[in-house]
Protein backbone atom coordinates (compact mmCIF):
# COMPACT_ATOMS: atom_id res chain seq x y z
CA UNK A 1 0.00 0.00 0.00
CA UNK A 2 1.62 3.43 -1.15
CA UNK A 3 -1.22 5.69 -1.29
CA UNK A 4 -0.53 9.03 0.45
CA UNK A 5 -3.14 10.36 2.90
CA UNK A 6 -3.36 14.14 0.84
CA UNK A 7 -6.35 15.06 2.84
CA UNK A 8 -5.71 17.38 5.62
CA UNK A 9 -8.26 16.55 7.80
CA UNK A 10 -9.29 13.38 9.07
CA UNK A 11 -12.04 11.92 11.28
CA UNK A 12 -10.34 9.83 14.10
CA UNK A 13 -12.79 6.99 14.62
CA UNK A 14 -13.06 6.42 18.80
CA UNK A 15 -14.86 8.15 21.68
CA UNK A 16 -12.09 7.34 23.60
CA UNK A 17 -10.44 11.06 24.55
CA UNK A 18 -7.31 9.16 25.68
CA UNK A 19 -6.47 7.65 22.33
CA UNK A 20 -8.01 10.84 20.89
CA UNK A 21 -4.80 12.90 22.43
CA UNK A 22 -2.31 10.09 21.13
CA UNK A 23 -3.51 9.45 17.71
CA UNK A 24 -3.94 13.84 17.87
CA UNK A 25 -0.13 14.34 18.81
CA UNK A 26 1.17 11.89 16.59
CA UNK A 27 -0.48 13.43 13.36
CA UNK A 28 0.15 16.78 14.32
CA UNK A 29 3.79 16.99 12.85
CA UNK A 30 1.92 16.50 9.59
CA UNK A 31 -0.33 19.35 9.87
CA UNK A 32 -3.57 17.03 9.93
CA UNK A 33 -6.52 18.38 11.10
CA UNK A 34 -7.71 15.56 13.48
CA UNK A 35 -11.60 15.57 14.73
CA UNK A 36 -13.04 13.16 16.82
CA UNK A 37 -16.16 10.34 16.04
CA UNK A 38 -16.93 11.23 19.51
CA UNK A 39 -17.00 14.86 18.68
CA UNK A 40 -18.99 14.40 15.35
CA UNK A 41 -21.59 12.47 17.61
CA UNK A 42 -21.26 9.42 15.49
CA UNK A 43 -22.87 6.18 16.49
CA UNK A 44 -20.62 3.55 17.40
CA UNK A 45 -20.54 0.44 15.73
CA UNK A 46 -20.99 -3.15 17.23
CA UNK A 47 -17.23 -4.91 16.52
CA UNK A 48 -18.59 -8.17 15.76
CA UNK A 49 -15.06 -9.58 14.11
CA UNK A 50 -12.82 -11.28 16.33
CA UNK A 51 -9.82 -9.93 15.25
CA UNK A 52 -7.89 -6.40 16.03
CA UNK A 53 -7.39 -6.17 11.98
CA UNK A 54 -11.12 -6.98 11.38
CA UNK A 55 -12.76 -4.95 14.25
CA UNK A 56 -10.42 -1.90 13.59
CA UNK A 57 -11.34 -1.83 9.41
CA UNK A 58 -15.04 -2.41 10.61
CA UNK A 59 -15.08 1.01 12.91
CA UNK A 60 -12.96 3.00 10.10
CA UNK A 61 -15.38 2.27 7.13
CA UNK A 62 -18.19 3.28 9.94
CA UNK A 63 -16.69 6.53 10.66
CA UNK A 64 -15.76 7.25 6.79
CA UNK A 65 -19.02 6.56 5.61
CA UNK A 66 -21.12 8.74 8.39
CA UNK A 67 -18.87 11.75 8.15
CA UNK A 68 -17.64 11.61 3.99
CA UNK A 69 -14.03 11.79 5.43
CA UNK A 70 -10.77 9.65 5.81
CA UNK A 71 -10.95 8.00 8.57
CA UNK A 72 -8.20 6.20 10.94
CA UNK A 73 -8.91 3.88 13.26
CA UNK A 74 -7.56 1.87 15.88
CA UNK A 75 -8.30 -1.33 17.79
CA UNK A 76 -5.87 -2.21 20.63
CA UNK A 77 -5.45 -4.62 23.36
CA UNK A 78 -3.05 -6.90 25.59
CA UNK A 79 -2.51 -10.23 25.04
CA UNK A 80 -0.84 -12.32 28.44
CA UNK A 81 0.98 -15.22 27.47
CA UNK A 82 -0.15 -16.89 30.58
CA UNK A 83 -3.72 -16.64 29.15
CA UNK A 84 -3.32 -17.84 25.99
CA UNK A 85 -3.29 -14.33 25.00
CA UNK A 86 -6.79 -13.37 26.67
CA UNK A 87 -8.09 -10.42 26.76
CA UNK A 88 -6.84 -9.74 23.50
CA UNK A 89 -9.32 -8.14 21.23
CA UNK A 90 -11.68 -8.27 24.15
CA UNK A 91 -9.80 -6.39 26.49
CA UNK A 92 -12.61 -3.44 26.38
CA UNK A 93 -14.97 -6.00 26.88
CA UNK A 94 -13.02 -7.43 30.76
CA UNK A 95 -13.45 -3.42 31.94
CA UNK A 96 -17.15 -3.58 30.78
CA UNK A 97 -19.82 -2.92 33.62
CA UNK A 98 -23.57 -1.13 33.99
CA UNK A 99 -22.08 2.28 34.70
CA UNK A 100 -19.18 1.84 32.11
CA UNK A 101 -15.76 0.72 31.70
CA UNK A 102 -13.72 0.53 34.92
CA UNK A 103 -9.93 -0.53 33.67
CA UNK A 104 -8.76 -0.67 37.60
CA UNK A 105 -11.31 -3.95 37.58
CA UNK A 106 -10.22 -5.13 34.62
CA UNK A 107 -6.39 -5.20 35.84
CA UNK A 108 -7.56 -6.69 39.02
CA UNK A 109 -9.67 -9.36 36.85
CA UNK A 110 -6.33 -10.05 35.06
CA UNK A 111 -4.67 -10.49 37.84
CA UNK A 112 -6.67 -13.09 38.87
CA UNK A 113 -6.62 -14.96 36.38
CA UNK A 114 -2.55 -15.18 35.78
CA UNK A 115 -2.96 -16.33 39.10
CA UNK A 116 -5.60 -18.95 38.81
CA UNK A 117 -3.61 -20.20 35.46
CA UNK A 118 -0.85 -21.06 38.20
CA UNK A 119 1.97 -19.00 35.76
CA UNK A 120 4.91 -17.93 37.99
CA UNK A 121 6.22 -13.82 37.17
CA UNK A 122 7.13 -12.43 34.93
CA UNK A 123 4.01 -12.96 33.04
CA UNK A 124 5.32 -11.88 29.99
CA UNK A 125 2.72 -9.66 27.57
CA UNK A 126 2.18 -7.46 25.13
CA UNK A 127 0.16 -4.32 24.11
CA UNK A 128 -0.96 -4.77 20.46
CA UNK A 129 -2.37 -1.43 18.28
CA UNK A 130 -3.88 -2.13 14.43
CA UNK A 131 -4.66 0.94 12.75
CA UNK A 132 -6.54 1.25 9.83
CA UNK A 133 -6.74 4.10 7.25
CA UNK A 134 -10.12 4.21 5.08
CA UNK A 135 -10.72 6.48 2.19
CA UNK A 136 -14.41 7.60 0.83
CA UNK A 137 -13.86 5.06 -2.18
CA UNK A 138 -13.40 2.14 0.00
CA UNK A 139 -10.09 1.99 -0.15
CA UNK A 140 -8.24 0.52 3.05
CA UNK A 141 -4.29 0.60 4.62
CA UNK A 142 -3.85 -1.56 8.00
CA UNK A 143 -0.50 -2.04 9.98
CA UNK A 144 0.10 -3.80 13.37
CA UNK A 145 2.28 -2.70 16.19
CA UNK A 146 3.43 -3.91 19.53
CA UNK A 147 5.16 -3.25 22.46
CA UNK A 148 6.57 -6.41 24.65
CA UNK A 149 6.70 -6.05 27.69
CA UNK A 150 4.90 -7.65 31.38
CA UNK A 151 2.01 -7.53 33.39
CA UNK A 152 3.17 -6.49 37.00
CA UNK A 153 1.06 -6.35 40.39
CA UNK A 154 0.02 -3.91 42.23
CA UNK A 155 -0.46 -1.26 39.44
CA UNK A 156 1.73 1.77 39.41
CA UNK A 157 1.25 5.28 38.14
CA UNK A 158 -1.51 7.71 37.15
CA UNK A 159 -1.01 8.33 33.89
CA UNK A 160 -2.33 7.17 31.13
CA UNK A 161 -5.12 4.77 30.59
CA UNK A 162 -6.38 1.37 30.26
CA UNK A 163 -3.97 -0.75 31.15
CA UNK A 164 -0.96 1.14 31.59
CA UNK A 165 -0.89 0.65 35.27
CA UNK A 166 -0.11 -2.39 35.18
CA UNK A 167 2.37 -2.92 31.77
CA UNK A 168 6.01 -2.51 31.82
CA UNK A 169 7.74 -2.34 28.86
CA UNK A 170 10.86 -4.43 28.09
CA UNK A 171 12.62 -1.44 27.64
CA UNK A 172 15.14 -1.51 31.11
CA UNK A 173 13.35 1.41 32.28
CA UNK A 174 11.45 -0.41 35.32
CA UNK A 175 8.12 1.65 34.92
CA UNK A 176 4.91 1.23 33.69
CA UNK A 177 3.40 3.19 30.62
CA UNK A 178 1.55 4.52 33.72
CA UNK A 179 4.57 6.49 35.13
CA UNK A 180 5.72 8.00 32.12
CA UNK A 181 5.64 10.98 30.55
CA UNK A 182 3.43 11.39 27.72
CA UNK A 183 5.88 11.70 25.22
CA UNK A 184 8.18 8.82 26.54
CA UNK A 185 5.44 6.29 26.67
CA UNK A 186 4.83 7.63 22.85
CA UNK A 187 8.57 7.05 22.01
CA UNK A 188 7.76 3.10 23.11
CA UNK A 189 4.13 2.19 22.65
CA UNK A 190 2.64 -0.22 20.65
CA UNK A 191 0.64 2.75 18.98
CA UNK A 192 3.82 4.56 18.46
CA UNK A 193 5.12 1.58 16.32
CA UNK A 194 2.15 1.30 14.30
CA UNK A 195 1.94 4.68 13.85
CA UNK A 196 6.06 4.66 12.22
CA UNK A 197 4.69 1.63 10.17
CA UNK A 198 1.43 3.61 9.12
CA UNK A 199 3.76 6.97 8.38
CA UNK A 200 5.96 5.21 6.34
CA UNK A 201 3.19 3.79 3.86
CA UNK A 202 0.47 6.41 4.13
CA UNK A 203 2.06 10.08 5.65
CA UNK A 204 5.03 10.12 4.22
CA UNK A 205 8.16 11.40 5.36
CA UNK A 206 7.99 13.26 8.84
CA UNK A 207 8.22 17.25 7.91
CA UNK A 208 11.22 18.73 9.20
Amino acid sequence: MTRRLSDRKIVVATHNEGKVEEIRALLAPWGIETVSAGELGLPVPEETETTFEGNCALKARAACEASGLPALADDSGIEVDALGGAPGVYTADWAETPQGRDFARAMSRTHAAVLEAGASPPWTARFVCVLSVVWPDGEVATVRGTAEGQVIWPPRGEAGHGYDPCFQPDDGDGRTFAEMSGAEKNGLSHRADAFAKLASQVLGPRPA
